[in-house]
């Protein structure tokens, strides 16, 4: 609530800009001398979301806010990963001002621009059972009411807008300029778009970036805009009756909201994702998803082609620049049709890579540029990112675990998604309210308190949301159309998805039960945290030999053999096989409550991101009326 206030202030007067950057900075500064370093991530975001919407901000905070992050740089990560990128950004925010806006605007409202090609999109997913309607109504009521406002003509004009003011500073006469965008015509409004989004980026991509050159080339735009008049007049002080300059407001992303009904969702709206505009139509396209061969089931179907390629030059085909002769062979083929062959698959182009675009050189990893992985394929950049964010408890990961383990196969047998998607999960717990009852189940949230102590600034962020969103989804909505009313779920939302830079990774696991009767089908489950696996009584034949052994009921669980890897200190794995009778087991890939803590995080490093654990409790069947439980890690 605090950090949502402090840029709420920004919004509605954005002289206070600079002053909040310098109170930011001092408290950065003493948190790093007095080794608090539980508060630098969540202040360096703090800091780096207002300098990206802020505008009028001097070279001398840009600098001071650089050397700070260069001192981070010798701590342990993920500050000093952090401190890199936000350095990153800061050396090309101060030399080229307002690229940090201009590229997440673009990106996020899927701008089209040549020279800054990425698209992002949020993909909002929430199950029914698990979240109450009072919230999905005020999602889908914030959600809407932000993209009604939020035209592509509105965000061109408050890119423009930005990058102007930004760079001119004091000399740009905001109120005039605003002005003169709201009563241009589109087909001009995307002339100057254009025009600054082309000094920006042009800049920006410069090996070394001069910001009196960037200057100069605004300048012109400016006057070009204005005219020299009005220029002249902004540079000599503006307007001395414009107390406060119109502030100019950072769009929410594009969300999308999506209750999750099906197993397939995820994968067709990824799919549509990455349909071209033109090519759009939604119903068309699912029903040509299922004619392409792409089912989990089924094997890519085997496409067959003749070679042609006989190893004689004359044989070889025409280049791009030659053309066949009149009397050709090439020519009398062409005019021949062969009916009632046998039809060749071919895939559509739009469904595979586009191999006529190599990506400008030099774009930035951050702000709709690729997520960090490159390119997996030569010549194929990913400028397509899907963040798909889940509302719930730990159910839903299991079953957003289920989705990606099903889309990753999908891949195995047609690479489509992969080679220009980067996909991102992002996760807000949703728990039902406190019960006295004791049908309340603690364990639905504990990933939630995991990831909680693995990221501070998560903790502080994002697990704080849940009894907020609750208490306003269960207020009266406001209709009135008069007064502006921030969104403020939709508000918190944004900045997750915006600032959740610090992945924690996971390993999806899959079990594959077989049973003893060989007339079933074995069962596979897919599962992200916990599995629990209750094991059915065995039945002996009546005509066959029933084992008795002392102490144990006959009957009662089943024979589980566990077969893992023990570690050992020479560095040498040792197989090790158990035996025992158990009723059920339970198997967790989180580590327990009680070793990590918040002391954990005062003074030292955050935990690894990079969860590879597994434990597995088997409840065995000791004596005829005791169960026990045994644990393994593997």
């Amino acid at each position: 609530m605090w950090r949502w206030s402090l840029h709420k202030k920004v919004e509605r007067d954005p002289r206070k800009s600079p002053a909040l950057v310098r109170i930011l900075l001092r408290e950065l500064e003493k948190a790093e001398s007095e080794d608090l370093r539980h508060v630098i991530i969540p202040l360096l975001h703090t800091i780096m979301y207002v300098l990206t919407k802020a505008t009028g901000i001097t070279e001398e905070l840009y600098r001071r806010t650089y050397t700070f992050c260069t001192k981070l740089l010798t701590l342990p990560t993920p500050y000093c990963t952090v401190a890199l990128e936000c350095a990153i950004q800061l050396k090309t925010e101060a030399a080229v001002p307002g690229t940090l806006y201009q590229r997440m605007v673009i990106a996020e409202q899927n701008l089209m621009s040549e020279l800054y090609p990425y698209q992002e999109r949020v993909f909002l997913f929430v199950d029914p059972e698990l979240v109450s309607a009072s919230v999905c109504s005020a999602l889908l009521l914030e959600i809407e009411a932000a993209q009604t406002q939020q035209t592509p003509e509105a965000c061109m004009r408050h890119v423009v807008s930005h990058a102007l003011q930004a760079a001119l500073g004091e000399a740009c006469h905001a109120a005039a300029l605003q002005k003169k965008l709201q009563a241009s015509l589109r087909r001009t409004l995307e002339m100057y778009f254009h025009a600054v989004v082309a000094a920006v980026e042009q800049m920006a991509n410069e090996p070394s970036p001069s910001r009196a050159v960037h200057l100069e080339r605004l300048e012109e735009i400016y006057c070009s805009l204005l005219g020299p008049l009005a220029a002249a007049r902004g540079r000599c002080g503006g307007d001395p009756l414009q107390d406060q300059p119109p502030s100019v407001p950072l769009p929410s992303p594009n969300i999308t909201f999506h209750l999750w009904t099906d197993e397939e969702q995820l994968w067709k709206e990824l799919v549509l994702f990455l349909q071209p505009r033109s090519q759009l139509r939604l119903s068309a396209d699912l029903e040509a998803l299922d004619l392409h061969g792409l089912h989990p089931d089924q094997e890519l179907a085997r496409v067959s082609v003749l070679s042609t390629d006989s190893g004689i030059e004359r044989d070889l085909p025409p280049g791009p620049d030659e053309s066949p002769a009149p009397s050709s062979p090439e020519l009398e083929r062409a005019g021949l049709q062969r009916k009632g062959g046998i039809k060749m698959r071919t895939w559509p182009a739009d469904l595979w890579l586009p191999g006529n675009w190599h990506g400008p050189p030099g774009l930035h990893r951050r702000t709709g540029g690729p997520g960090g992985d490159g390119e997996l394929l030569p010549g194929v950049s990913r400028v397509h990112t899907a963040r798909v964010l889940v509302l719930g408890d730990d159910r839903m990961l299991g079953r957003l675990a289920q989705a990606y383990h099903t889309l990753r196969k999908r891949e195995t047998q047609k690479f489509c998604l992969t080679p220009r998607l980067s996909l991102q999960l992002y996760y807000i717990p949703m728990l039902a309210p406190e019960e006295p009852t004791v049908s309340r189940q603690p364990e639905l949230g504990e990933l939630a308190a995991f990831l909680g102590r693995a990221d501070r600034w998560y903790q502080s962020t994002v697990n704080t949301l849940c009894p907020a969103i609750r208490k306003l989804a269960e207020m009266t909505p406001c209709f009135d159309t008069s007064r502006t009313v921030d969104p403020f779920i939709l508000d918190v939302i944004t900045y997750y998805v915006r600032m959740g830079t610090q992945p924690i990774y996971f390993q999806i696991y899959t079990v594959k039960i077989f049973f003893s009767d060989l007339s079933q089908d074995p069962a596979e489950e897919v599962f992200l945290t916990e599995l629990k696996v209750k094991i059915q009584d065995s039945k002996f034949p009546k005509d066959g030999f029933s084992p008795k052994r002392r102490g144990v009921a006959e009957g009662q669980g089943a024979e589980l053999t566990i077969c893992y890897q023990k570690a050992l200190l020479s560095h040498r794995a040792r197989e090790v096989t158990v035996s025992m009778r158990a009723t059920g087991l339970v198997l967790k890939a989180i580590p327990a409550n009680d070793t990590e803590g918040p002391a954990h995080f005062a003074r030292t490093a955050a935990p690894a991101t990079d969860q590879m654990c597994l434990n597995v409790t088997v409840t065995e069947v000791v004596k005829s009326s005791n169960l026990a439980g045994r644990t393994f890690s593997l």
